[in-house]
């Protein structure tokens, strides 16, 4: 029998954003937090897998279902923090674990750095904390970003003229992955459009960062988190070439045979990596 999953919408004070809702209703409340372009499918096959867990897999804002930010408005890291506790106020928990992929696990990272008193588990994939740059180059970077943020208004989206082409390009986006992960990106992600499909995301999610942080303030996040933590390295994944980074991590580490989207690119990977967050919730 397949699992129960629940289409809810939730009525933030400032947007309404979207999550898929499954899991035993009084199990361990858990946020599930996607990567960057990507929605709440990105954990269509590990949810199923993940033992005693109420999980909320959230489509951020400007991403799947969700609503897009407001004119002028970004999409910064502190935003979808923000978005998270207030998820949580409407959910009615005080207490929540984070499950993070890439730009959801440097979220995460961020929540149980920032509000350590609010996250009970951390269990991050493939992604730990944002990209810097050298701070002589602070000025000039934000620089580059405020004309783009200009040039945007110019550009429009992308059309696929069929579903087939369009989730050709998802698998060959700027992180690959399998055609059987696109397909579940694409069923939430894509919309039909005037000549054929496009993209639900907010093109701004395309944006540089105006700023970013010294490798000494993200480190600060981490350093801060008290909630046990597991931190998935895909082999073949985002992290790997970072082992100074990730020898100076408190987390446990499990390496896992795969790419950046490891947990939905096959069942075999969503398995192991469903293995690994089993054994690491269950411990008391």
């Amino acid at each position: 029998m397949s699992p129960v999953v629940e289409e809810v919408r939730l009525s933030l004070p400032h947007i309404e954003l979207a999550a898929h809702m499954s899991g035993p209703e009084h199990g361990l409340p858990v946020i599930a937090l996607h990567g960057w372009l990507d929605n709440a499918n990105s954990f269509a096959r590990l949810a199923p897998k993940l033992k005693g867990l109420r999980i909320a897999a959230l489509d951020f804002a400007g991403h799947g279902h969700s609503d897009h930010r407001p004119r002028g408005a970004g999409y910064a890291l502190a935003d979808y923090a923000f978005d998270v506790l207030r998820v949580a106020e409407q959910l009615g928990w005080e207490r929540f674990a984070l499950l993070g992929h890439s730009l959801g696990a440097i979220v995460s990272v961020m929540i149980a750095g920032s509000c350590p008193g609010r996250v009970t588990h951390l269990a991050l994939i493939d992604g730990i904390m944002p990209r810097s740059g050298p701070v002589e180059d602070t000025a000039e970077h934000m620089g580059q970003a405020l004309q783009a943020q200009l040039d945007l208004e110019h550009k429009r989206k992308s059309v696929h003229p069929t579903l087939e082409r369009a989730i050709n390009a998802r698998m060959k986006g700027l992180v690959a992955v399998s055609r059987e992960a696109a397909e579940l990106l694409a069923q939430r992600g894509l919309m039909p459009v005037p000549g054929g499909y496009s993209w639900r995301s907010d093109s701004r999610l395309t944006l540089p960062s105006p700023l970013r942080l010294t490798d000494e303030q993200a480190m600060s996040f981490v350093q801060r988190v008290n909630c046990p933590a597991t931190l998935v390295v895909a082999e073949q994944g985002m992290l790997t070439s970072h082992s100074e980074l990730l020898d100076q991590l408190p987390f446990n580490l499990e390496r896992l045979p795969g790419g950046h989207h490891l947990h939905l690119n096959d069942e075999a990977g969503a398995t192991l990596v469903a293995d690994c967050f089993n054994r690491f919730f269950a411990v008391p």
